[in-house]
């Protein structure tokens, strides 16, 4: 992609402004402006690489790849393939990819995580063919999923069309008290603004309780923004996403350029949350902002755990979950499964030890990717239930349409699958 034009940016403008005025080259960036911006990234996994393929072949093969090693191919969803079709889609990726200088990570994770954990920093523009690369915004970046066409132009070209959006902007205050996590944070978020409560808007999370979250607990903040209807979501960047950078990248990681928000800008919306007031909550059948606390469902029985995906995969899920489980057991009525959202956290959950508390609770441990989250893995039939520390829970998500899916935290998915109805967590933290 073209290298982010150096600019002199006005005052007065959000977090978002200020990356998308950045990348398209001017010094200032207002709501409904549409702005021709570098892209940083493009990604594109495994549930669509082959449409975006078809199109290049077609019709701009001539032009080729604009930065290939800027455009990263992920296989995630289906791994390992389950069909010939799906094999076949796949190595139509890999072959691709090898054609062009493409970045591969074949069964390497969830394509999201591999972003924050590998490219995605500060400043940068981020476009991806998958509706959660907003969880690239966990460290200050503009990141916002598109759809193949988008995607291929912005392969093609480094750059893309967007309209700037307006910002909604969420105050945390607080700390978590016991048993509550970030998944019930963004959960009551989403209940409050409803399904399209943000529609083409940026949601920008700060305040002293974002700032006293890491940034796996901030990335599950932005990762379900979507399920609001926003186009992109942010965290302010800090030290805390500097720490974070430089411990998966090394100390002398390119750390970007950290934006903040002008003490003049101009928010749509403003909503304040105090994180002691807040309790553990479930998504109920059959839409994310259908939200209740976690004790009005409380004795509803479930066939079928989830821990992991994009939003609720990382290692500090994992041990959120481990912490439950240990010396526990998963009731044998209820199946019990755990994806670590990538490589890195697989091996780090195994030299923790976590790996041992969840296969000795009875869980089964699968390899990183999307799993029952989209459905490739455990999936439910007519009349199961489902809780999943996954991304949404509308019929058909995971597996049959006749059957139920609620979403939780890791503790609450945990403490459900050893007294195989749904439960409080603060039972057990």
């Amino acid at each position: 992609m073209s290298t982010m034009r150096k600019v002199r940016i006005a005052l007065g403008m959000t977090i978002t402004e200020k990356l998308l005025a950045r990348a398209a080259g001017v010094p200032q960036a207002r709501p409904g402006e549409i702005l021709t911006v570098d892209v940083s990234w493009c990604m594109t996994n495994d549930a669509t690489t082959h449409i975006s393929i078809d199109m290049f072949n077609a019709r701009l093969k001539e032009r080729g790849i604009h930065a290939p090693e800027r455009t990263v191919f992920v296989i995630d969803h289906n791994v390992p393939s389950e069909s010939p079709t799906t094999t076949a889609t796949q190595n139509k990726m890999r072959a691709f990819a090898r054609e062009h200088g493409i970045p591969l990570h074949d069964g390497e994770g969830v394509c999201h995580q591999l972003i924050l954990e590998e490219y995605a920093k500060p400043g940068d523009v981020v476009f991806g063919a998958d509706s959660h690369t907003l969880t690239a915004g966990a460290v200050g970046a503009f990141a916002a999923g598109v759809g193949s066409t988008d995607f291929v132009a912005a392969m093609v070209t480094g750059q893309t069309w967007v309209m700037v959006p307006p910002t909604i902007r969420i105050d945390v205050e607080g700390a978590l008290p016991e048993g509550v996590f970030a998944k019930d944070v963004v959960l009551h978020m989403i209940g409050d603004l409803g399904a399209d409560g943000a529609t083409y808007k940026a949601i920008e999370w700060g305040g002293p309780g974002v700032q006293a979250l890491n940034t796996e607990q901030r990335a599950t903040l932005v990762n379900m923004g979507v399920e609001a209807g926003a186009k992109s979501s942010v965290v302010e960047p800090d030290e805390e996403t500097l720490r974070y950078l430089r411990e998966k990248r090394g100390s002398d990681a390119d750390t970007g350029e950290l934006f903040a928000s002008d003490p003049d800008c101009v928010y749509e919306r403003r909503l304040t949350y105090d994180l002691s007031t807040l309790e553990p909550v479930v998504a109920y059948p059959h839409n994310v902002d259908n939200i209740a606390p976690v004790t009005a469902y409380e004795g509803t029985a479930v066939t079928t755990g989830f821990l992991g995906s994009c939003n609720s995969g990382r290692i500090e899920d994992l041990r959120i979950a481990a912490g439950v489980l240990r010396g526990r057991k998963v009731l044998p009525e209820v199946k019990l499964i755990v994806a670590p959202a990538s490589k890195s956290v697989y091996m780090q959950a195994l030299k923790e030890g976590l790996m041992d508390v969840f296969l000795e609770s009875g869980a089964m441990v699968v390899n990183s990717n999307c799993s029952v989250c989209f459905g490739n893995q455990g999936a439910i039939g007519e009349g199961d239930v489902l809780i999943s520390t996954g991304t949404r829970n509308f019929p058909g998500r995971s597996g049959s349409q006749k059957g139920e899916i609620f979403l939780a935290s890791p503790a609450t998915v945990a403490a459900t699958c050893v007294g195989g109805y749904i439960t409080d967590p603060r039972e057990f933290v």
